[in-house]
């Protein structure tokens, strides 16, 4: 483990030893232990990168404040992991037929406005919907009640669907051959609504103390205040969303490769359905505080966890060792080296179908962004938070369904 500190900061914990830290990721650390809530510590997993305000691949306790942009606005994204009873030999040796089954199942991707031919919606959501709407319908009726202005999101129309970017449905197959199912997405559309609009009233809140601050991004809410118990209302929720919608589309996505194979098979075990972009209450060194995960996942010990790779690299299922000095907490991904712009300018379409030769994927100009050299390598990273957690399966993709 390192430590960065600086005058009139909190101490910063980084457990980044042989990967790399861009030193505007170090800047955004040092700004964020410079607000006085922040408690003991800042701890800093081996993915660390640039974020929005706060760097992502961070943890952030506090205590009587909370930063929204700190938690973001892909709330409760995270991932679902589900072990079936099928073997590498029960899959065919062309792979396209299942991807497509997928991508039939789940919708994925955008298209621009909210209208009813979004490719990235339901049209017409299927009955699994309905069932975990009605968990959530509550709950979204209080928040809305406030504040209006999130009815006009898209938020049943998105649960159970995929999104851009780094979210993903794969198949992985682990050191036993076996067959898994991962996934990776968050709240959609309505976590993206009630993130941004709870840092613009965070910012309005500070108006008078925003050119005080290290970085207008770390304006917060003091607790006691109105928005701050309305922040806590809202992103619980925008949370519990992106949950049920990780389970809906593990739901369409079984039953899609039930319908793609000939071999019938069952669902053995779920590994984990884990946030790494969320907020919650809990006890560290005798404290009750405020833990803000971006971009990182509780390890507490014994707990299950995913750490995936990149597009086209190793994934892995890991168990928490509970190591009290990150919060209990390890890394959420690889980690970018390089931003989306930088990716595109730098690789082509013949790099990716190269770096991903052993994936049936998407290898288009669209996806270049996510090619596995944009991000750090996940043996480091994995090596650099050996007291953090233990491997348990490490999986490889052989199908990746991206939006």
């Amino acid at each position: 483990m390192q430590q960065l500190t600086a005058p009139g900061a909190a101490m910063i914990k980084m457990w980044t030893e042989g990967v790399p830290v861009d030193p505007k990721a170090q800047q955004q650390l040092l700004n964020t232990a410079r607000m006085p809530f922040i408690y003991r510590h800042l701890a800093v997993m081996p993915d660390v990168h640039v974020g929005k305000g706060s760097t992502i691949g961070s943890v952030i306790p506090t205590k009587g404040a909370i930063i929204p942009a700190a938690v973001g606005v892909d709330i409760g994204c995270g991932m679902m992991a589900v072990r079936t009873s099928l073997m590498a030999s029960d899959l065919p040796d062309n792979l396209f037929g299942i991807r497509s089954a997928i991508e039939r199942a789940v919708p994925h991707g955008r298209s621009s406005g909210r209208s009813r031919n979004d490719r990235g919606a339901w049209n017409t959501p299927p009955h699994a919907v309905d069932i975990h709407w009605q968990v959530l319908d509550a709950g979204f009726k209080r928040i809305t009640d406030k504040y209006p202005a999130l009815l006009k999101t898209n938020h049943y129309h998105h649960l159970g669907t995929l999104g851009t970017g780094n979210h993903f449905i794969e198949l992985c197959l682990d050191e036993a051959q076996r067959v898994w199912v991962m996934l990776h997405s968050g709240s959609r559309g309505v976590g993206n609504a009630i993130g941004n609009l709870f840092i613009t009233l965070a910012r309005d809140d500070m108006q008078q103390h925003i050119a005080n601050l290290p970085d207008r991004d770390l304006a917060y809410f003091s607790e006691g205040s109105q928005h701050f118990a309305d922040y806590i209302e809202a992103v619980e929720w925008a949370q519990e969303f992106a949950r049920h919608n990780r389970q809906v589309m593990m739901q369409q996505t079984l039953t899609a490769l039930a319908l793609a194979l000939s071999t019938p098979f069952i669902a053995e075990e779920q590994a984990v359905n884990c946030h790494h972009n969320y907020v919650q209450r809990e006890q560290h060194f005798g404290e009750d505080i405020l833990v803000t995960r971006k971009g990182a996942v509780s390890a507490r010990k014994g707990e299950m966890g995913i750490i995936p790779g990149s597009m086209g690299a190793k994934s892995f299922i890991v168990r928490g060792l509970g190591n009290e000095e990150s919060f209990c907490s390890c890394s959420h991904g690889a980690g970018r080296v390089m931003s989306r712009t930088e990716a595109k300018n730098r690789f082509t379409v013949a790099d990716q179908q190269r770096a991903t030769a052993h994936v049936e994927c998407r290898k288009d100009s669209n996806v270049i962004d996510e090619i596995p050299m944009a991000y750090k390598d996940i043996d480091a990273v994995m090596a650099a938070q050996s007291s953090l957690v233990e491997i348990v399966h490490t999986l490889r993709q052989v199908v990746c369904v991206k939006g």
